[in-house]
């Protein structure tokens, strides 16, 4: 199966993955967050606090979702890691704004843009 990154607007906070289980996936299955509960093996105030975006989804719980709707959990920890790095940096840009950026020496010898011409080996580490 491919996969087409999507592309936003990076001033838009992305999608917590609760709001597409509650406003698409529980819909479309008609299930109500009773049975969704039982079928994923949660308690229903666990699943309750991941619908209203108040709980995370857990590399475990991905594994749940992932299999409950058939789409692996890959997809469920990369919705829920953008969800919180957007959050993350804007609680914390004013913090991030006074870092200054190094960038470390490469352990080949190259420069991050320098290749080497075919057949040519990097320099041994010093």
């Amino acid at each position: 199966m491919t996969e087409y990154p999507a592309r936003r607007d990076p001033k838009r906070r992305p999608t917590h993955p609760g709001e597409i289980l509650r406003e698409d996936v529980l819909p479309s299955l008609k299930m109500t967050v009773k049975d969704a509960a039982a079928a994923l093996g949660v308690s229903r105030q666990m699943l309750h606090g991941i619908l209203n975006g108040s709980a995370a989804v857990t590399p475990e719980m991905a594994l749940r979702l992932g299999k409950f709707c058939g789409n692996g959990p890959d997809l469920w920890l990369r919705m829920q890691q953008a969800h919180d790095l957007w959050e993350a940096k804007r609680n914390i840009a004013a913090e991030l704004a006074k870092i200054a950026t190094h960038k470390a020496a490469r352990a080949d010898g190259l420069s991050a843009g320098r290749r080497l011409e075919p057949g040519r080996r990097a320099p041994p580490p010093q």
